[in-house]
């Protein structure tokens, strides 16, 4: 008897409930937990030969249905075969997006830089809120395993973490049905105490293992240590005296370059979620400590459901402020375009 997708969407069905509710699942269950409108008398039937495939057990009599170990790893099987195609499509569609946009930006940085006669930085885009899409792991060694992590964005990071003694096929794989039931499609925010307890317990003497994924989540979704910002137009700040003398110029120019103050000043204004427009720092107002001679013009772009960036024009205090607002509000718009393009 072959396994057609029907009885595959109720395998899926008992599975995914099972690990919900740790009980043993009806018929009647899954005609409500499925799209696939079928009589409870039909689940019962298919049930039954999912039964006798060797995919569900009937722990006791007239008891519902609970998944055996060949179902959970058709069931799994299955998923990281499907899994393991999307990273491998993410990570050729990002590398080609990725090349495209760190031109972009840079040729954008040097535009506005030009345009202005102003200092200019762009923030590479990063995605705030972001979701989690799914979580693999796989046996590295006696000691170590590595997890997977991929997050709205289709941003893919790689940990590698310590076990304690090497994990059997079946104990990887109920750990990754695990992890994958309760946090897939989950913002960090949206992950609580309760859930991770309940992680926990169910996951037993590795309970551990659970945390430090959690863990490993909880740094991919704020991945903000990679923050890219692409300066141009440094030389501008000599074409005016009171930013030229020697130390007020030497200062501008390592803070400028360094980027780690410009690195906060990003993170400040992506961190302000109302924060769409045009925002304008005159001399003191300004974050970054070593500009507090300039003027700072910021914007914040949005690419694709929530994927930010920072866009900013660093000047004396007597900018051309109307200069500088509009050609902001020029690039905001060219590069969503540009983006969509590519």
């Amino acid at each position: 008897m072959q396994l057609d997708e029907r009885k595959y969407i109720i395998l899926q069905a008992v599975i995914r409930n099972y690990l919900e509710t740790g009980e043993p699942v009806g018929s009647r269950t899954i005609s409500k937990y499925t799209d696939l409108n079928l009589s409870s008398a039909t689940i019962r039937n298919e049930m039954a030969d999912l039964e006798e495939l060797g995919y569900i057990l009937q722990p006791h009599t007239s008891a519902g249905r609970i998944p055996s170990d060949k179902g959970y790893r058709l069931y799994v099987d299955r998923m990281m075969e499907e899994k393991e195609r999307e990273v491998e499509e993410m990570k050729e569609m990002l590398l080609e997006k990725e090349d495209k946009m760190d031109h972009l930006l840079k040729q954008a940085a040097k535009v506005l830089a030009n345009n202005t006669e102003y200092a200019a930085m762009i923030s590479a885009p990063q995605y705030h809120h972001n979701k989690l899409k799914f979580i693999q792991l796989s046996q590295v060694d006696a000691s170590h395993i590595l997890a997977v992590i991929v997050v709205e964005g289709n941003v893919i990071k790689n940990n590698i973490l310590s076990v304690a003694e090497r994990l059997g096929e079946e104990t990887i794989l109920k750990l990754n049905i695990l992890l994958n039931t309760h946090l897939n499609g989950l913002s960090l925010e949206e992950i609580n105490l309760g859930m991770i307890a309940a992680m926990k317990q169910q996951a037993g003497i590795h309970s551990e293992i659970v945390a430090d994924v959690i863990d490993a989540v909880a740094e991919a979704i704020k991945a903000d240590e990679d923050l890219e910002i692409y300066t141009s137009g440094a030389k501008n700040f000599f074409k005016y005296p009171e930013l030229a003398d020697h130390e007020r110029a030497s200062e501008l120019i390592t803070t400028f370059e360094e980027k780690q103050l410009l690195s906060e000043l990003v993170q400040d204004n992506l961190a302000d979620e109302n924060n769409t427009g045009i925002q304008v720092y005159i001399g003191s107002e300004t974050p970054v400590a070593g500009m507090r001679d300039c003027s700072i013009v910021t914007a914040t772009y949005e690419l694709d459901e929530g994927m930010k960036g920072t866009i900013g024009i660093i000047g004396p205090k007597r900018m051309d402020y109307e200069k500088v607002v509009s050609n902001l509000k020029l690039l905001k718009n060219q590069l969503d375009d540009l983006y969509k393009k590519n």
